[in-house]
């Protein structure tokens, strides 16, 4: 079979997965994110978009100054002024990387660039040759490349690998792909592009025929050394190819890949909690992986196996992505030391401050609930990064309702040490409180969705709840966690206001998806 490759994992949860409807982050999320996505190994992270804002520069530059063993990548299109903001941005890491990017599929040179084959390979070249003079890790797609005649990607892929590109990157822009055909491509790729092996095919699926892991998997098998991906498979319309998907996959079957990667499977599992706990997007219940059925068996003939034997129907352990073996960690006896290793076993890393406020609402909490889960726990740590970038902090609220009884609610927040109390009516009293706040902040938001879910089992049980707002044109999601559910749905809508108030993305402009 010849020697064992080693495939790189090139995350692109805070770019690509940031454009999933409603998914923007703040820049201590993103950081957040990012110490966790090193701590789990992947080779790349792709950080954003740096020519979109001022927003998604700075958080470019951060992430970048802060990585030391994660390559951090900046996307840039083929234009001058995209590729210098890109270079500057990732500057500061110890391993940067400008992702170049230019429509090649003959419905987008028709329609969107209404340009010639030429000039598209023109513009490439200049692109991957004014990234190189600023670091020697180029990569470059071909934006729809699924849908790009073949002659001309295999013309683009070789003159751009000429240009200094030292990772060409295959999308699929959007789902359109079959496995069999896809993996074709990346074979037609490797046999006709005659400088190909002085790149790294890289690919990047979407999922909009549900087949972007199938599509990923398919392109190593044919060869292809890198994988995009983001862990949760958040992105853009139904999402990107699953990290952790991908990666399990790859490693429970390396002797079909005859490939393994150096992701920390261990870390999978917080790594996903924390992403589904700072986007609001909640892991369906069978998700692949990281589902909280995955390891779950139900029919009797299945749990008579499991008993007997592992391995008759599970071909993973729980342990191998981290999910703690006791949901129960913690106690209003426990002490700071044990919180704080309870923490870092989540996989999240939290400033000395950060988590001393976390755990003076851990005691609270645990005067108020019997036993506290490892879901509580990370509701608390949540709050803590939400809170970095507070205007106005909760104090209080008070409401009165009933059957025959105007819903009204007094809000208590608090601004620049100053308290500031206002009271409303409503449809009801979660109404009546976002009415207070909005009179309280003069930050008006659009409520597009509201859910509720006990992040627990039992009558003590933390409410966890998750509302959609709009905000100038642009939706995005918030949370709010207490045992009391009407304050649990006041702090998600202040966490919305302050979002809407501080959010760093500004005018965020979108762009075309590699």
């Amino acid at each position: 079979m010849g020697e064992q490759r080693n495939i790189t994992i090139f995350d692109t949860t805070l770019r690509d997965g940031e454009q999933s409807p409603g998914c923007s982050m703040n820049l201590t999320e993103k950081v957040e994110l990012a110490r966790a996505l090193e701590r789990l190994g992947v080779d790349v992270i792709e950080a954003g978009f740096p020519a979109a804002s001022k927003g998604d520069f700075e958080a470019v530059r951060t992430v970048a100054s802060e990585m030391r063993d994660s390559a951090v990548c900046g996307l840039a299109r083929s234009l001058e002024a995209d590729v210098s903001a890109a270079a500057e941005a990732v500057s500061g890491a110890a391993r940067p990387r400008i992702h170049v990017f230019c429509a090649t599929s003959e419905i987008h040179r028709r329609h969107k660039l209404k340009r010639a084959k030429e000039e598209i390979v023109r513009m490439s070249v200049d692109a991957v040759r004014q990234a190189r003079n600023h670091t020697d890790d180029v990569e470059f797609s071909p934006e729809d490349a699924s849908r790009t005649e073949w002659d001309f990607l295999v013309e683009i892929t070789r003159a751009v690998i000429d240009a200094g590109a030292t990772t060409v990157n295959i999308p699929d822009t959007v789902g359109y792909a079959m496995p069999e055909q896809f993996a074709a491509l990346i074979r037609h790729l490797r046999e006709n592009v005659p400088n190909i092996d002085r790149a790294v095919i890289s690919v990047h699926c979407h999922d909009d025929l549900g087949l972007a892991v199938a599509n990923s998997l398919a392109a190593v098998h044919a060869g292809a050394g890198q994988v995009e991906c983001t862990v949760n498979g958040i992105g853009e319309r139904a999402g990107n190819a699953s990290m952790e998907e991908v990666v399990m996959a790859i490693k429970t079957r390396r002797d079909f890949f005859n490939a393994d990667c150096r992701v920390d499977t261990s870390r999978i599992y917080p790594t996903s909690r924390l992403v589904s706990s700072v986007t609001g997007l909640h892991v369906q219940r069978n998700k692949a992986i990281v589902g909280e059925n995955a390891f779950a068996h139900e029919a009797g003939i299945h749990q008579h196996g499991v008993m007997a034997n592992r391995e008759t129907y599970e071909i993973m352990r729980p342990e191998d992505i981290g999910v703690p073996p006791s949901r129960l960690v913690l106690g209003k006896h426990s002490g700071r030391h044990a919180f704080k290793q309870r923490i870092e076993a989540l996989g999240y890393s939290l400033e000395t401050e950060q988590i001393d406020n976390a755990f003076e609402k851990f005691k609270t909490l645990a005067d108020k609930k019997k036993h506290v889960f490892d879901a509580d726990i990370e509701a608390l740590i949540d709050e803590q990064i939400e809170r970095t970038s507070e205007l106005w902090t909760l104090q209080g609220v008070q409401t009165t309702a009933g059957s025959n009884t105007v819903p009204t609610a007094t809000v208590t927040v608090m601004r620049d040490r100053e308290r500031l109390t206002d009271a409303a009516t409503g449809d009801g009293p979660v109404d009546a409180v976002y009415e207070a706040i909005q009179r309280i902040t003069c930050v008006s938001l659009e409520l597009v969705d509201y859910s509720l879910r006990a992040i627990t089992s039992g009558k003590d049980a933390q409410g966890e709840v998750t509302i959609e707002v709009e905000h100038n044109g642009r939706r995005f999601r918030t949370r709010g966690v207490s045992t009391d559910i009407v304050e649990a749905s006041a702090r998600a809508f202040l966490s919305a206001v302050n979002r809407a108030a501080t959010r760093t993305n500004g005018d965020r402009q979108k762009p075309p998806q590699p």
